[in-house]
């Protein structure tokens, strides 16, 4: 039987759905993993999930215990019921790929777990494939005048950078802190000068939530009150857009209350990284009030408002932002479909317990690297300046060399993909309090010997 329209339209869309499969998976007599039928129950020989203790988490990581991973909030591990729930789908759409995707709908709505996780509507929601490609939509969709510009800062991304260039918006960059002395940085000085950069021509305004380059986490309840008082006396809105791949289950990131949650009007995020969701995956969320001004669609979605429009030879209807702003074509449907089972796992686990956690870790190591002789701290101390990433430099020696030299002591550390780079860890759940201080006297080792 061929697929029908609604069929086809239930795996593309943004309410295309995925078993949240726990206990899917199974372990061969060599203790590797592989994938059961979709929806059995795991093997016996499998441990239960225990997510009472921090060790009991970890079990859950599939990561070599060899190694102390500083650098796996990059692109994370999948935990064992996300791997479980890939491989679940995968081996439903290699035995019957049409019976399998016809089936697509009646399974958990990827649009709606990630919404119930960020408190917000499912409707509101686009999935995608990365922060990249949410940024992308969404800075090339906004509804821009010719003499409108949006205000964007010299702390960002390549992603966010080259998404507003290829936009082709006029785009004007401010320093929110000091460059050369990240650690220093206030949350009164941030929003003022996000305040006093903001003028009359400004339309949007484009942060980083948490800057991989140095770890600062911006202030964002002071930031969305300075953004929205300046449209206020301005009298039109003024967009706040937020790249929120290293907030995302780094922070206790809930759209629904809180001063900047009123106030954010456009949110992209990965989900391969702190949430260690399934490779290639993420979000982009628009305030309900926010998505009537912009963005417009960028790539065809294969909704029933735009695709079955398009069958039926009559214009396209008007349909959810999120279904809307979702990318049409045919996906890597597991790993979509097993994104409820990230969100699902954080939250067995407890959003608000993964960020003290978070939180306790880089503390830990910034107190660490901070009292250690020939170590600077590039990241602020203060909690509510930083999130997960922790950056340092050793005096006199290059960070490359500084990674290269903590590889060898079996730490994974990176370095920041910027012009100024910098030591880079990311204190995740994949690393608990005696890798902090393996790390912390590992640097002070390399800092003594140079």
């Amino acid at each position: 039987m061929a697929l029908t329209r609604k069929e086809l339209l239930a795996g593309g869309a943004a309410a295309a759905a995925g078993a949240a499969l726990a206990g899917c998976g199974e372990r061969d007599g060599g203790g590797t993993k592989t994938a059961a039928e979709p929806g059995r129950a795991a093997s016996a020989a499998a441990a239960p999930e225990d997510l009472s203790t921090w060790a009991g988490v970890r079990r859950e990581l599939p990561l070599d215990p060899r190694l102390r991973h500083f650098a796996a909030f990059l692109l994370a591990p999948h935990p064992r019921p996300v791997h479980e729930a890939i491989e679940a789908h995968r081996r439903g759409l290699d035995a019957d790929p049409e019976g399998y995707l016809r089936g697509a709908g009646a399974r958990v709505d990827v649009a709606g777990a990630a919404s119930r996780y960020l408190g917000a509507r499912g409707r509101d929601v686009a999935i995608t494939t990365s922060t990249t490609m949410g940024l992308a939509i969404l800075y090339r969709g906004l509804k821009l005048g010719p003499r409108d510009e949006i205000l964007s800062t010299v702390h960002d991304f390549f992603s966010t950078d080259e998404a507003l260039r290829l936009s082709g918006a006029r785009v004007r960059r401010v320093a929110l802190y000091a460059t050369d002395a990240p650690a220093s940085a206030s949350p009164d000085a941030i929003a003022s000068r996000i305040s006093e950069a903001i003028g009359a021509r400004t339309r949007a305004v484009a942060l980083t939530w948490v800057h991989s380059s140095t770890g600062v986490k911006l202030p964002m309840d002071a930031i969305a009150q300075v953004v929205r008082e300046a449209g206020e006396r301005r009298g039109r809105r003024i967009m706040l857009c937020v790249d929120a791949v290293h907030a995302l289950a780094a922070e206790d990131v809930t759209l629904s209350n809180g001063a900047q949650a009123a106030h954010i009007d456009f949110l992209a995020a990965g989900c391969h990284k702190w949430l260690m969701g399934p490779r290639g995956t993420g979000i982009l969320w628009g305030a309900p009030d926010a998505w009537a001004e912009a963005p417009r669609p960028l790539i065809p979605s294969f909704a029933d408002g735009s695709f079955g429009a398009w069958l039926d030879g009559r214009p396209p209807a008007t349909q959810p932002p999120g279904p809307a702003m979702t990318p049409g074509g045919f996906q890597a449907y597991e790993h979509r479909w097993a994104l409820p089972a990230a969100f699902a796992f954080h939250e067995r686990i407890g959003k608000a317990r993964v960020t003290a956690r978070i939180h306790a870790l880089a503390g830990r190591l910034k107190s660490g690297l901070a009292e250690t002789r020939g170590v600077r701290l590039v990241t602020p101390r203060e909690p509510g300046l930083s999130a997960g990433i922790v950056c340092a430099d050793i005096a006199g020696v290059d960070p490359g060399r500084a990674v290269r030299a903590l590889a060898a002591e079996r730490i994974s550390a990176s370095v920041t993909p910027y012009a100024e780079r910098h030591v880079r860890f990311g204190c995740g759940l994949a690393v608990d309090e005696d890798d902090v201080d393996a790390a912390v006297a590992a640097v002070a080792r390399i800092a003594r010997h140079g």
